[in-house]
């Protein structure tokens, strides 16, 4: 997806270099921006019907959610002509008759809309911190609605405390084309350790108290459905943002690869423990980045598209000048993307909900707990135009303490070790990159409570492969990501007093056929994807794994912007496992509705 052009926009549109070889072949430009057009949506209408959910398949299932012991409705707003205008503003405080401490907090977020419009990008902050990075779906002419629901237990410290802004940015342009208008709805679910397993009243009014009390003999979900953080950890007691100033959101963009967006920082002398949050999202020539060729191809047969640097992208961030950790972000899908069609009604993995990444920097506090401010950094390495990114530095103090002591003592983090290769002629060609990186770093902190060490041990290996065959009109894309990560935390003695491992995988594969369609500016695009996100947690107490893979397939026919007739099928297969339980979810849609939905809670492999 890439702006409107002449306009600063962040708004989403399919961009799909796999039509590279057009731009070649004619003589006048060929679009790159694609969306559904007015005939076939009221075709989807007729199928659809009036009201239509859109879903990411997650966990757990609306009808297993607890019910809130109170909800508190934070924004109602709707996002109509909001180019170049300030991010929506409104005065955020805990609900008065439903004061902390909670167990547990979620973000509820319900937005509806009709009519034309593109999908678009969308973030939530809390005095500057981000608590939620969204993108909507692409209504296809006809009305539809979304739900997401993202635990925020994490940001407690924040919302605890009165007199705080929220704010949220979706950047949206309304004219005569383009008459779709987002309505957005914010409900913050705050719980007692008495929740039970009852379904969410979505319409519940802005404050209500629930007495019902647990079941004896029922567990309750708090604490047991894990987020995608470390189970059973209290929240930080401070959260400082790594932002922008807020005046068009608070992420930092970045336009090119030298980009380096910097904020002075001065931490608390009593940290005892530090997590930096990343979230990133990848637009205009970088949206669909794994699938860019290198730069020699695009020059040596003048195509005209900036959408090159090759298919390696890593976002980093530094202290004062030095990496202290990285991320290979996970390669979402907006509902625009590949083909707008896959994504009616299930939308790709992390579309309503993308995924964040912690940085665990502890070992790192000894160059920072002088008092004075220093200097955090956020880039994205070979990064196009453009990139949306912002952090939260999350820490925890020692209240017994004014000052505590740091030092690293094992610093092993050698710069990614990237190995490329490509032979082409004319448009066919094949591209390669591999890459791979194994840190260490061992630091301690003397705290009120003794001598603690942590160990951070991280390593990942990275491989793309892009071939372009018959002219440049078949592409495939092959992609695999493989990532580790072991936090140990030891005693004066010795002895391991917590651990944890992570494990990731990201596979992806994209299929790419364009086909002429004996019209001028028009032509069909056959597509296949498939992608997944796989991941294992381990720690002290606590295990659970997500296997979640779609696999899509179908095809459109292209009009200069508008994709005026086409199909799209979409399988989704997902699975959540812990100890305590298991879920199972097997979707499918075709031609814009769901034809098969099977769930159940059967362990057929436990963990």
């Amino acid at each position: 997806m890439q702006p409107f052009p002449s306009l600063p926009t962040y708004s989403y549109f399919l961009i799909l270099f796999f039509t590279t070889f057009l731009h070649h072949s004619h003589s006048h430009s060929q679009p790159n921006n694609f969306k559904t057009s007015q005939e076939h949506s009221q075709k989807q209408t007729h199928l659809n019907g009036p009201h239509q959910e859109y879903i990411e398949v997650s966990y757990p299932p609306p009808k297993h959610q607890p019910t809130p012991s109170c909800s508190h409705q934070i924004l109602h707003h709707t996002f109509a002509n909001t180019i170049n205008t300030p991010p929506f503003s409104t005065p955020y405080s805990p609900p008065f008759n439903c004061p902390p401490p909670w167990t547990r907090v979620l973000l509820h977020f319900h937005a509806k809309t009709k009519d034309e419009q593109y999908d678009r990008i969308a973030a939530i902050w809390l005095a500057g911190v981000e608590i939620l990075r969204t993108s909507t779906a692409q209504p296809p002419n006809s009305r539809i609605f979304w739900n997401v629901r993202k635990d925020i237990t994490k940001y407690t410290s924040l919302l605890t405390k009165s007199d705080l802004d929220l704010t949220m940015m979706l950047e949206n342009i309304v004219n005569a084309e383009l008459t779709g208008v987002f309505h957005v709805t914010v409900t913050l679910l705050y719980y007692y350790k008495n929740t039970v397993r009852v379904p969410f009243n979505q319409s519940s009014d802005s404050i209500s108290i629930s007495k019902s009390k647990s079941r004896p003999g029922s567990r309750s979900l708090v604490n047991e459905v894990p987020d995608s953080r470390v189970l059973n950890e209290l929240p930080a007691d401070l959260i400082i943002p790594l932002s922008d100033d807020g005046k068009q959101g608070f992420w930092f963009r970045l336009e090119k690869e030298k980009d380096l967006k910097k904020r002075r920082i001065r931490i608390p002398r009593n940290t005892f423990k530090a997590v930096i949050e990343l979230y990133v999202s990848f637009h205009g020539n970088d949206e669909f980045w794994y699938s860019n060729p290198p730069n020699s191809y695009i020059t040596t047969n003048g195509l005209n598209t900036g959408r090159g640097n090759g298919a390696y992208r890593e976002v980093y961030v530094t202290i004062d000048g030095e990496v202290v950790g990285s991320e290979i972000p996970f390669p979402v899908i907006f509902t625009g993307g590949i083909n707008p069609l896959f994504w009616e009604p299930i939308v790709a993995i992390g579309a309503f909900n993308l995924p964040s990444y912690d940085i665990e920097i502890t070992p790192f506090l000894g160059k920072i707990l002088d008092g004075r401010r220093h200097v955090f950094g956020i880039g994205v390495t070979k990064g196009l135009s453009f990139w949306l990114v912002n952090a939260n530095l999350h820490l925890w103090l020692d209240r017994e303490s004014t000052i505590v002591r740091a030092n690293r003592v094992i610093g092993h983090s050698p710069k990614t070790d990237v190995q490329r290769a490509e032979e082409f002629t004319g448009l066919n060609g094949e591209f390669q990159v591999i890459a791979g990186k194994d840190t260490m770093t061992t630091g301690w902190v003397l705290t009120s409570s003794g001598n603690i060490t942590t160990v951070v041990m991280k390593g990942f290996t990275f491989s793309n492969v892009i071939k372009f065959k018959q002219n440049g009109t078949y592409k495939i894309v092959k992609q695999k990501f493989k990532f580790k990560k072991k936090v140990k935390v030891f005693d004066n003695k010795g002895e391991m007093i917590s651990k944890f491992k992570v494990r990731r995988k990201y596979p992806l594969r994209v299929i790419t056929v364009t086909e002429p369609y004996g019209l001028e500016d028009r032509y069909n695009l056959i597509t296949n994807l498939s992608h997944g996100f796989n991941e294992k947690y381990e720690g002290k107490g606590f295990i659970h794994s997500i296997s979640n893979v779609q696999e899509s397939k179908g095809w459109i026919n292209v009009k200069g912007h508008s994709v005026l007739s086409g199909r799209g099928s979409t399988k989704q297969n997902y699975s959540h496992v812990d100890k305590l339980s298991c879920y199972n979810r097997n979707v499918a849609s075709d031609h814009g509705r769901i034809v098969s939905d099977n769930s159940n809670f059967i362990c057929e492999n436990a963990l």
